[in-house]
């Protein structure tokens, strides 16, 4: 496997061992607000763009939806340290990005200047970057491309597509929100639910109630997630993670239970909305991020100020 055209090791941190840590890929898009110079590169060319950073490179770049999900990982890994210097178990940030390295100096500028603990910035010439992914050991992959995330979750990575939004970042833990159906789970339900209706999807859960649910595209990610939050005590964690799921409690909400179980994968806290809107409950929890297959429930979140990311079942 081809190594990206140019990866920048960031000197200033201690680097991981990526076959022991959480490896998080997010694209620049992503972590950084880049609306203004990607609507630039569309209209006049990677030239223009190029140039334009180049001449604003010591001009940081304001944060974009994941940097509050970045920061509070860095926190997490700053809290590990403490209690065991030599722990290998962390979260371990690389940035991807399509653009020369000439043009990435801005970007790495924005990272210093925020103190982001960025291990790596990979410079990527190739139109489908996801490919390195796997190399990488990456098993979350952020970006604001469709095409991207669609690639990368079919290398069974799992992967999100994050919308440019204005994020107010909340404090700590890490707080992280996920969805069930489609994304902790597989589409199962959800397709029984289309052919058959609540009341055949009600049946079908009762009937397979025995029987865990399939694995959705973030189920891997929860589940390296899960390792690291065991390394703390439940009071003394600082990473919680939620399930909010339009699954009713009564009807549905045995089998999720029984296969989060089954897992091994703990959830701090679990809501049944019954096809509730997810919004004013995801108010409440503030999570650094929010994964969700339905686009409406994207919109729901983004209205309360918290940062999205779309699993998109439909790649």
């Amino acid at each position: 496997m081809a190594e990206p055209e140019s990866t920048v090791i960031n000197t200033d941190v201690k680097q991981k061992d990526p076959s022991e840590a959480l490896v998080i890929a997010v694209t620049t898009r992503a972590i950084f607000n880049l609306e203004e110079e990607h609507q630039l590169y569309l209209e006049k060319g990677k030239e223009e763009y190029v140039r334009h950073q180049q001449a604003n490179q010591d001009k940081p770049l304001p944060p974009g939806t994941a940097f509050a999900f970045i920061q509070a990982a860095q926190y997490v890994n700053k809290m590990i340290l403490e209690s065991n210097p030599a722990e290998k178990g962390l979260f371990d940030i690389l940035v991807l990005s399509n653009n020369s390295p000439e043009g990435g100096v801005r970007i790495i500028n924005s990272a210093k200047h925020y103190g982001l603990e960025i291990s790596k910035f990979c410079f990527v010439s190739d139109e489908d970057s996801t490919q390195y992914l796997k190399s990488h050991r990456v098993k979350l992959f952020l970006s604001a491309d469709r095409t991207d995330v669609c690639n990368a979750l079919r290398r069974g990575v799992s992967a999100a597509l994050v919308f440019q939004q204005e994020v107010q970042a909340p404090s700590t833990p890490l707080r992280v929100a996920f969805d069930g159906d489609a994304v902790l789970f597989s589409d199962e339900t959800d397709q029984v639910f289309q052919e058959q209706g609540l009341e055949g999807a009600m049946q079908y859960e009762r009937a397979m109630e025995a029987v865990p649910i399939g694995e959705g595209p973030m189920k891997a990610f929860a589940m390296h997630l899960g390792k690291i939050r065991k390394k703390f005590s439940q009071e003394e964690s600082p990473i919680r993670t939620y399930l909010v799921t339009a699954r009713s409690g009564r009807d549905m909400g045995i089998r999720a239970i029984k296969t989060l179980r089954e897992w091994g994968l703990a959830i701090d806290e679990a809501f049944f909305m019954d096809g509730a809107p997810k919004g004013p409950i995801l108010a409440q929890i503030q999570p650094h991020i929010f994964f969700d297959d339905g686009l409406h429930n994207i919109q729901g979140a983004q209205d309360v100020g918290v940062p999205s990311a779309w699993v998109p079942s439909c790649c």
